[in-house]
């Protein structure tokens, strides 16, 4: 630790995981003291996409739930191995974690299901010569030769009704009009997920939902140090100056906090990462009887302050590349809080997968595209033992259902349900079910922004040429080789800011490639040509 660490101050924006892994960082590796930090945070809650709230009595909600992997989350399992779980402070949230996979194996058996009701044996892959052609022929063109193409410009229509596909686009939530060069980097940094897609056996899980075991622990972390965390602000610019040798350096943070203006000045030894863009921006809920509105005017602060940042340099990204096209990177999560255990156990017995395996399930044929997940019980803090949830979403929310004959998006909670109790073929359960659940939606409009086409420099980079105290941070900066949608592009990206502004004397651990290891690319050439 230096005295000029210990004399500077940091600022960041958002309270996403992003945010709080810098957070860590700086204290961690940097040695500044925690009570030199702040985090400036809109919403009453910190975790970003990484959420997980509700009750019993009025229902549970998580918008999403992220499916982790040992290999490829080397940033995210160093922060964790530095935290201690709350319930113990001998015991990190590692260490937590790697017990409860060693203990809860996800395998599925019963990954796809057609229209009438069957499990398919998802292990057929279904590829022809030319899908494998197709696939070969992405991994071997530069991004800069790819650029804005989508990824149906580069496959033919075969490629797209194979079970591989509906297998990767509802892991990885990808659709057909998304950016290519995103399809490329997953395929690179989860190639060792290819032999196994079809049970998710190399997905690990956190014990609880991610806000309750990550986000928590790691904010209770960073209070024992001191660092401070503001609800209620809203940052809207940054204030920036130019020396005469192109040298950037952040100058003032400017927010509203109340309706009523404030900063914060940035003094000369001090630093701002800054969280630009938002995937989960204006989340909207809906209930049992209820609709979540579809929000298209941008009103959380997030998407607003990259668009304004945007227009004071040309490499500071290009947000519209983004946030354009709500209608392209929209669609709807909807989590059941359950008194009965009845729909748990016909799932269990249906598919063969032994409880709390957390395995994914797609109905292949809907419509909506409908995928479930039944978590580990209990997957909230304080949840009872005579009430079980689940987790489901749609990528096709504007489509009719084969059920209610309407858009997922039209459609209440009780209506979602009884879609989803129909592709199962539980009708003699339908009344118990629907009579005992509470149903919670959310619709998110840019929920999968992140992967929309793009060219090179709509992404900033983490640092910025110039800079000299100031980073961004989120899944809307540009990390070379890595991929989007991930808890460890967010942690990734912190590590990296971190390090290279205050000169931590480490490396930011190697991006995995699959490729690299002989005996994997030699598993995943084998699952092609099954």
């Amino acid at each position: 630790m230096t005295n000029e660490t210990q004399n500077s101050h940091a600022y960041l924006v958002g309270g996403g995981i992003a945010s709080l892994a810098a957070a860590v960082f700086l204290v961690r590796d940097a040695g500044m003291p925690g009570e030199n930090i702040r985090i400036l945070e809109e919403l009453p809650q910190t975790g970003g996409a990484l959420d997980g709230s509700g009750a019993p009595d009025t229902g549970y909600v998580a918008r999403g739930g992220r499916m982790l992997e040992d290999e490829a989350y080397v940033c995210l399992w160093n922060l964790l191995a530095a935290i201690p779980t709350l319930g113990n402070d001998n015991v990190s949230v590692l260490q937590e974690t790697e017990e409860f996979n060693a203990r809860w194996l996800t395998h599925a058996n019963a990954r796809l299901i057609d229209a009438s009701g069957r499990i398919l044996d998802a292990s057929e892959l279904g590829f022809t010569t030319a899908d494998r052609v197709e696939m070969a022929r992405l991994l071997a063109l530069p991004e800069s030769v790819i650029g804005a193409r989508r990824i149906e410009d580069c496959f033919s229509e075969h490629f797209f009704t194979t079970n591989f596909w509906a297998m990767w686009r509802t892991t990885f939530a990808f659709q057909n009009w998304h950016s290519a060069i995103e399809l490329k980097r997953y395929f690179l940094r989860f190639l060792q997920e290819l032999p196994r897609i079809h049970t998710l056996a190399g997905v690990r899980r956190t014990r609880l939902n991610q806000y309750d075991s990550i986000v928590l622990p790691v904010q209770a972390w960073l209070e024992r140090q001191g660092v401070r965390i503001e609800h209620g602000i809203r940052v809207t610019d940054v204030e920036f100056a130019v020396g005469e040798a192109g040298e950037r350096r952040a100058e003032r943070i400017l927010f509203e906090r109340d309706g009523t203006a404030g900063s914060y000045g940035i003094g000369p030894r001090d630093y701002a990462f800054i969280t630009i863009g938002s995937m989960t921006a204006d989340a909207r809920y809906g209930g049992d009887d209820t609709v979540p509105e579809l929000v298209r005017d941008k009103r959380d602060g997030a998407w607003n302050l990259w668009e304004t940042l945007a227009r004071k340099a040309p490499d500071f990204g290009r947000p519209g590349a983004f946030n354009g096209n709500v209608d392209e990177a929209k669609w709807e999560s909807f989590t059941l809080t359950m008194r009965s255990p009845a729909l748990l156990k016909r799932i269990e017995e249906f598919s063969g997968n032994a409880p709390g395996t957390g395995a994914l399930m797609t109905f292949k044929d809907s419509r909506w595209l409908m995928s479930v997940v039944v978590p580990h019980q209990p997957h909230f803090a304080g949840q009872p033992e005579d009430v079980f949830t689940l987790w489901g979403y749609g990528l096709f929310v504007d489509e009719p259902g084969e059920l209610t004959g309407k858009k997922m998006s039209e459609a209440t909670g009780q209506e979602i349900l009884v879609e989803l109790l129909g592709h199962l073929g539980f009708d003699d359960i339908a009344d118990e079910v629907c009579a005992t659940t509470a149903v919670t939606t959310v619709m998110m409009p840019y929920i999968s922004s992140q992967f929309e086409r793009r060219d090179i420099h709509d992404r900033p980079l983490v640092v910025p040429s110039g800079s000299t105290n100031f980073a961004f941070l989120g899944q809307f900066t540009e990390i070379p080789e890595d991929v989007v949608f991930t808890v460890e592009y967010s942690v990734r990206g912190a590590m990296h800011a971190v390090y290279e502004l205050l000169g931590v004397d480490k490396e930011v651990p190697a991006v995995y490639h699959a490729l690299s290891d002989p005996l994997t690319a030699l598993r995943a050439l084998k699952a092609v040509f099954a």
